[in-house]
């Protein structure tokens, strides 16, 4: 590509903000060029702004240190030097959902790590090697909003990224109920040991909405796009619990499941090293070569070992056996902040540009 793409982060003094700024760094197809967050960081230097609380294990990239972070909400301003936003802004639901749209109505593509806008009908929520096919009602949305570059698009909570692609995987052999415990890691509350040291030695079996994104989500990645809108499935039916645990970084996922149709292990196994998507197809900067591994031995995936597969990007399954009361039970592992937050938004992002929605303004 002979010219990047100049993009913005809003909200880039938080944890996630600085991953996107840490996977960014050296990106073949984009070039950060804005950096912007709350009025308290506006007018510093991003080193200023950040340099005490910078929690990636990386040093802070040289090519951002000096740069003047702006003010979030003057939308016109930051708009104006970008072609599309990265958006991981710290506000109210409501709040994220007002300025990500004035975002779009200056015709700049909003590329969300946020919850806000995930059951906005006419917003696409994706996996890219799940549901690709939901950017197309990006059109839809772009009348609502009166644009024509101006949208847009989310990626799935964290809590959801190390069971919902092993099920996509496994949709040819129908699965309808499944039960899913989340063993959240603290980075996933933007936080470090640092930060939170009574999470020391400690689990708190409570966060806050997890559990209704945990069951919700994964049903709209599998939904269907009728009349502008996204119709989430109706399977198959997940409950949930989550918990938060003593790790920094990785989400582990104890799950059940139930099938109509009834596959044996060798084919569960093979279903999973085969699942791939259009980020593999194309070949895309940030997706993973493969997408799910499966690893046999018993003490498998752990996250000391396992977190960092494909860079952060893949997805770790392992202890997959038959169980006495669903048909079958395993433990998966994803990065949260990586494929669960900035590194899953990056890929959205270079599906969108692969697919035509973001181009230079």
């Amino acid at each position: 590509m002979s010219e990047k793409l100049k993009v913005g982060i809003l909200g880039a003094t938080g944890m996630v903000g600085q991953r996107f700024i840490s996977l960014l760094e050296g990106h073949p197809w984009f070039q950060v060029e804005t950096l912007a967050a709350s009025a308290r960081s506006a007018g510093k230097t991003y080193e200023e702004a950040a340099g005490s609380r910078w929690k990636m294990s990386t040093p802070m990239p040289e090519s951002v240190k000096k740069m003047v972070v702006m003010n979030v909400s003057d939308v016109e301003q930051v708009a104006a030097g970008v072609d599309f936003v990265f958006s991981a802004v710290d506000m109210t639901k409501d709040e994220i959902r007002a300025i990500e749209e004035a975002y779009a109505k200056t015709e700049t593509p909003v590329v969300s790590n946020n919850s806000a806008h995930r059951w906005t009908p006419d917003v696409p929520m994706v996996i890219p090697e799940i549901n690709p096919q939901h950017f197309d009602v990006i059109e839809d949305q772009k009348k609502r909003l009166g644009t024509k570059r101006g949208f847009i698009a989310v990626k799935p909570n964290c809590s959801i990224q190390s069971y919902a692609p092993v099920l996509s995987a496994w949709q040819e052999f129908e699965p309808y109920e499944a039960v899913a415990t989340t063993y959240q890691a603290i980075s996933g509350a933007g936080k470090t040991f640092q930060d939170w040291p009574e999470m020391e030695h400690n689990i708190i079996p409570y966060i806050g909405g997890e559990e209704e994104k945990s069951e919700k989500e994964p049903l709209k990645l599998w939904g269907k796009i009728v009349d502008g809108v996204i119709e989430s499935a109706k399977e198959p039916v997940i409950t949930s619990q989550c918990i938060r645990v003593p790790v920094l970084d990785g989400h582990t996922a104890a799950v059940f499941v139930k099938f109509r149709k009834k596959p044996s292990k060798e084919q569960l196994i093979q279903a999973m090293k085969d699942f791939r998507g259009v980020p593999q197809e194309l070949n895309l900067p940030s997706a993973p070569k493969q997408f799910i591994q499966y690893l046999e031995e018993d003490n498998r995936p752990q996250v000391s070992l396992d977190v960092d597969f494909e860079n952060g990007m893949g997805v770790s399954v392992g202890r997959l056996r038959e169980d006495t009361v669903y048909d079958y039970k395993f433990i998966g592992l994803s990065h949260n902040t990586v494929r669960g937050a900035a590194g899953g938004a990056v890929l959205c992002a270079e599906t969108l540009k692969a697919k035509g929605y973001i181009t230079k303004k």
